[in-house]
């Protein structure tokens, strides 16, 4: 079997997709992370052809190093997630030809479902509140929302009053739901040491399962101080484009939870090493999945292999968004993702139903802006 072509996509929505296609008539879909940067990701995949054209297909390892480093010069978070879309098609095209779920190529299935964490908001306290009991009464096991300013704050963000409005939404959910719901907050690194410190400590009495991106992610040696003063469990790496990228995170044991993006890091084949790395201290995957069905369906074969995992990241049910794209997805049932039943990542692709990934727009910057007018991380 050779690789015979290799095309991207994009949805009208900013997500970015890759198809390998063979000459055995077997193709592979993958998604690559940095939505809205569809165009940037498609130049880098283009620069992989004359490397992959022609080449087995099941030499993923082989493969992944050669797009990785063949150009000297690091290539960044872009080249990674370029290199993440390639990857995973390649784990699809394999599980498709052998007739076996990719997680069967990761070792087998280690848990029989994954549970997962939708997306929550609303902006004011009672919709706050709303927003999880709907989720709670549906079935799911945990809630997530983020730190934000105050329900009207537009584009601001000030840290002390952001911390303050988020304290009472955890307590009035706390309060209305009970213990049994797990509460996951993200930061989404809006906040410095001296903030994320203070509510860090100050949420902990409502026992929050993790505090995600508590810090912005350029200086992981900065969550050092944070993971010394403060007893809440701590899940970052979301930003993180490859396990060198993680190293100092885990050989310093500074998480408790690892947010690798397998969008962003490198695929299948870095996420894997990553979990493992992650096993020797025990440290918990919680995949971040914020994209599209093939993200979704990636993320779902490495929790399902590996030995410790806290929670799936899934902002939405399977079906509920992309069906013309991906008419079939993940099974799912009340909070917990379920084992696909066809060969590769279990999914079907109708690239008719996709624009022609030149149309894409990058559209405007994210971010938020201090009282003052000063520009702050989104």
């Amino acid at each position: 079997m050779k690789i015979t072509k290799v095309k991207s996509f994009a949805s009208a929505d900013g997500y970015f997709f890759v198809k390998v296609e063979t000459d055995a008539g077997i193709y592979g879909v993958g998604e690559g992370g940095l939505r809205r940067r569809a165009l940037a990701l498609a130049e880098v995949v283009r620069s992989f052809e004359p490397f992959l054209i022609g080449e087995d297909p099941f030499r993923i390892e082989h493969l992944w190093q050669v797009m990785f480093r063949g150009g000297f010069f690091p290539g960044g978070v872009v080249q990674s997630a370029a290199v993440s879309a390639v990857d995973i098609a390649l784990w699809d095209i394999k599980g498709k030809a052998l007739n076996v779920p990719v997680y069967e190529l990761l070792g087998g299935r280690t848990r029989d479902k994954v549970v997962c964490y939708p997306h929550n908001g609303g902006g004011s306290l009672d919709a706050i509140v709303e927003s999880c009991r709907q989720t709670y009464e549906a079935g799911w096991k945990f809630v997530r929302w983020s730190v934000v300013d105050h329900s009207d704050s537009g584009g601001t963000f000030e840290p002390r009053r952001a911390v303050r409005n988020c304290l009472k939404q955890v307590e009035a959910v706390r309060h209305a739901l009970g213990d049994d719901l797990e509460i996951l907050i993200d930061v989404h690194t809006r906040l410095d040491p001296a903030d994320s410190l203070d509510f860090c400590n100050k949420v902990a009495q409502y026992n929050p399962f993790f505090i995600e991106d508590p810090l912005r992610a350029e200086n992981p040696a900065s969550l050092r101080r944070l993971r010394q003063q403060t007893s809440v469990p701590i899940a970052v790496g979301e930003q993180f484009d490859s396990k060198w990228t993680f190293r100092e995170v885990i050989e310093d044991d500074l998480m408790d939870y690892c947010r690798v993006d397998l969008c962003i890091a490198g695929g299948l084949t870095e996420a894997r090493k990553i979990a493992g790395w992650c096993e020797t201290h025990y440290i918990y995957i919680a995949p971040h999945n914020p994209l599209g069905p093939v993200s979704a369906a990636a993320c779902l074969h490495l929790s399902l292999s590996s030995a410790l995992l806290g929670v799936q990241e899934l902002p939405r049910a399977p079906m509920s968004s992309l069906t013309d794209v991906f008419p079939v997805q993940m099974p799912f049932e009340a909070g917990y993702l379920l084992p696909p039943e066809g060969p590769g990542l279990g999914i079907e692709f109708n690239e008719d139903a996709l624009a022609d990934v030149s149309n894409q727009e990058y559209g405007p910057p994210h971010g938020y802006q201090r009282d003052d007018g000063a520009y702050t991380n989104w």
